[in-house]
């Protein structure tokens, strides 16, 4: 088996950090897209005599707030696993990084 290079291995190691902040992203994408959703359709049912564009109250970003925060709550784990990979990631780059002496590359963190 070849030896891998320092610097492969950094370009690996930043890949699957990037892949995880894309997966932590989508998750949090997931959850505010769905919030919205249910939010929009209880405010039609609660008025459902009105027409015209979007009337987005204080009481409305509430409910919406909520249900974020709900969904949130539902898949805490999964949202706090990917937290502690995340960590973990950026921890073991940053040891590479240092390990190579390339702090030009730590800025873009």
């Amino acid at each position: 088996m070849n030896p891998v290079s320092p610097r492969v291995l950094l370009s690996r190691m930043e890949a699957a950090r990037r892949e995880t902040r894309h997966h932590l992203d989508r998750i949090q994408r997931q959850i505010t897209g769905r919030a919205e959703r249910i939010a929009v359709t209880e405010k039609a049912k609660a008025r459902s005599h009105r027409r015209g564009g979007s009337r987005w109250t204080r009481s409305d970003e509430e409910l919406f707030q909520d249900h974020v925060e709900r969904l949130a709550f539902e898949r805490r784990t999964e949202i706090a696993a990917l937290a502690r990979k995340l960590q973990r990631q950026e921890r073991a780059i940053a040891t590479m990084r240092m390990t190579l002496g390339d702090d030009a590359n730590s800025a873009a963190v």
